[in-house]
């Protein structure tokens, strides 16, 4: 009797430790539950822009005016005209048409013409503002001192200020050099950027520093040490950097507006923002195809967007 009078007690406290602990995992997976849906609600609202542009690309221009033609209605006077209706947003197009991409692809070279413009104005900035920046990224790293911390600083403030403040000093600096209404009038300021710089240098400072000594004592150099110790260690920074930098000025519209008056050389950005009203369709088609070259780049290099953003610099186990 006194062995099962023992028992008893311990059998009730293992049953109240079962149950806390049932209700702790209840209340967990509530939780994960929980935000599993916000995520999932706020996932579905981000995503509603992006599925309705590709989705109406696929809609007749008659459709399509007749669901947002209200939007862009101008007077005759070219004021805007008041909307007392409701827009009809549609998702699913009643007859799929591909009559926008016929005229995007074939019919109107002008926008293929524009998609390589962008083209030709991001390629050059994203490839020599990361040549640009790896190398004093690694200058500031390595060397110390007051002249280059001040530098340094003097990058954080320009890096600080929007483009718009920088977009008159670019403008004359520009037509200084004689090279407005040019292409170089969009590389120079984009190349020599401040974003990329500040960004490897924060990540190289993190190298341990017994690496290098290590690569030193076994008779490397500064290139070597550069080439085969941080550069291999900042790839991962590099890639998000270059991401970053191509979505940037993927969709730059200032720049061209200010910089280049001659509209044939404007990027498919340009034309993005002056939609008129009876180029809506066209806008759906030429917004899908713009889209195309981030979307591959963003899920092409998200690991290394992630990993860049999040690895604190040293060598992984």
């Amino acid at each position: 009797m006194s062995k099962r009078k023992k028992l008893q007690p311990l059998d009730r406290e293992r049953s109240r430790l079962k149950k806390a602990a049932k209700r702790r995992r209840v209340w967990s997976n509530t939780k994960i539950g929980i935000g599993t849906l916000f995520a999932a609600f706020f996932a579905i609202l981000f995503l509603m822009p992006i599925v309705l542009t590709i989705t109406n690309s696929f809609m007749s221009s008659s459709e399509i005016s007749s669901n947002y033609g209200m939007v862009f209605a101008t007077t005759s006077s070219g004021g805007k005209v008041y909307i007392a209706e409701k827009v009809n947003l549609k998702f699913i197009p009643d007859m799929v048409s591909f009559s926008q991409y016929i005229t995007v692809l074939f019919k109107s070279p002008e926008y293929l013409l524009k998609f390589w413009n962008s083209v030709i104005l991001v390629g050059p900035i994203v490839i020599f503002q990361l040549t640009v920046a790896t190398l004093a990224s690694y200058g500031f790293a390595r060397y110390r001192g007051r002249i280059r911390e001040i530098i340094f600083f003097l990058y954080i403030i320009l890096m600080l200020m929007p483009y718009q403040v920088t977009l008159v000093p670019n403008y004359l600096v520009s037509d200084w050099l004689n090279i407005l209404d040019t292409r170089w009038a969009i590389w120079l300021p984009g190349i020599f950027s401040p974003f990329a710089v500040f960004l490897l240098t924060k990540f190289m400072r993190r190298i341990p520093v017994s690496v290098i000594e290590a690569a030193q004592i076994d008779g490397a150099g500064e290139w070597q040490i550069f080439s085969r110790v941080c550069f291999p260690l900042c790839k991962g920074a590099i890639a998000s950097a270059a991401i970053l930098v191509f979505i940037d000025y993927w969709n730059m519209v200032e720049q061209p507006l200010i910089l280049l008056s001659d509209s044939e050389m404007h990027p498919l950005s340009v034309f993005l923002s002056k939609i008129n009203s009876g180029e809506i369709g066209l806008a759906f088609a030429v917004a899908t195809i713009y889209m195309i070259p981030g979307l591959l780049v963003f899920l092409y290099g998200e690991e290394y967007l992630v990993d860049g953003i999040t690895y604190q610099g040293g060598i992984k186990g």
